[in-house]
């Protein structure tokens, strides 16, 4: 691998890797990982449709100005989450004889919206399989934007079986909601984003779900950052990344209970599990408790609405859980959408807490 100059900064190619997992139950095997070519591909497609989101700095007087966290806030992308730049990336490369007949996806509310945002878009019908104990204002969310909704069971391995049932049945194409190079490198445009905006980012830390969004930025930051390090955040009812890393595959977790409801597949990707693998520098598990206090930080510093799930990195930087405090480091907020009154009875319980503590 050459390294190059371009001005005073040395980047380094990504190599096209070649990754062969060999998972105990039955996972495809990976032949390479996304690229920084994909991923701006990516870019030039969502151009138009997705919001350029802020970078907004810290104002603690702990940090020097130019070493001040950042948060990067995707709760203020259309759909309320960062998952409409996977789900456009991957519809709007359907086939048209396949776009014509509709697309399906499994969700725990965020890339439902997002897939069924896309298609109204495209003009493409939707169908999204949720779990029966998704949260309403996302249910709501995704029936409004015309797709069709279908409950199944609790766990993401349920709602994948159901929508393929349903693919098979009706012929329709299944756009996954993490585990796809073309969702990958949607999701991985936010790391061009950081990467543009303040270049002298050396970490980032990223919720975790079924891995997309972590794979993304890490590829993209180890391209035009390569100093850079990516940490992934997990529940610890729920940290299926984590046991995986550990184990050197994909691991099925039995069961998961977590408040941050899109942080909760009971398994990574495999092609997620191979980018984190190799490109991810550790993965941090938070106690609900610490979740909620990130959500109440968030609301109490800059009045913004965050979900539980999106309030997971804020959550990390708080608690000290990253190696180097000091370092500039982002923190992604990957979602908003949450109930109001539940959204508003952890600010006002968490938020005591934060004064006290802090």
């Amino acid at each position: 691998m050459t390294a190059r100059r371009r001005g005073q900064r040395l980047l380094i190619p990504i190599p096209r890797l070649r990754f062969l997992c060999q998972p105990s139950r039955g996972a495809r095997t990976i032949e390479r990982l996304v690229s920084l070519e994909e991923i701006q591909g990516a870019a030039d497609r969502i151009r138009g449709v997705v919001r350029r989101t802020p970078l907004l700095a810290e104002r603690a007087a702990s940090f020097a100005e130019a070493r001040r966290p950042r948060i990067k806030c995707e709760n203020l992308q259309r759909g309320g989450a960062f998952k409409l730049r996977g789900a456009y990336n991957f519809v709007a490369q359907l086939p048209e004889e396949e776009r014509s007949r509709g697309v399906i996806t499994y969700s725990s509310g965020n890339h439902g919206r997002a897939v069924a945002l896309a298609a109204a878009d495209l003009g493409v019908p939707a169908t999204v399989v949720v779990p029966e104990d998704a949260p309403g204002v996302k249910v709501e969310a995704i029936r409004r934007l015309g797709a069709e909704v279908i409950f199944e069971g609790t766990t993401s391995v349920e709602r994948r079986r159901r929508a393929e049932a349903v693919a098979t049945e009706r012929e329709l194409a299944i756009v996954p909601p993490f585990d796809h190079r073309q969702i990958i490198a949607g999701q991985g445009t936010v790391g061009l984003e950081i990467a543009e905006d303040w270049p002298v980012v050396e970490q980032a830390v990223v919720p975790v779900g079924g891995g997309g969004l972590l794979a993304g930025i890490a590829t993209a930051l180890m391209a035009l950052v390569p100093d850079a390090r990516v940490f992934g955040v997990e529940p610890a009812g729920a940290a299926s990344m984590a046991r995986s890393l550990e184990a050197g595959e994909p691991v099925e977790l039995e069961s998961v209970a977590s408040v941050a409801d899109g942080l909760k597949p009971v398994r990574p990707g495999d092609l997620t599990f191979a980018h984190a693998r190799v490109r991810v520098a550790g993965v941090i598990e938070l106690e609900d408790e610490e979740i909620l206090r990130g959500l109440a930080w968030c609301a109490e510093e800059y009045r913004l609405v965050v979900e539980p799930s999106g309030a997971a990195a804020v959550a990390a930087v708080l608690a000290g859980k990253l190696p180097d405090p000091q370092a500039p480091t982002v923190a992604v907020i990957s979602g908003g959408n949450v109930d109001p009154e539940a959204w508003s009875r952890w600010v006002r319980e968490y938020s005591r807490e934060t004064n006290q503590t802090g």
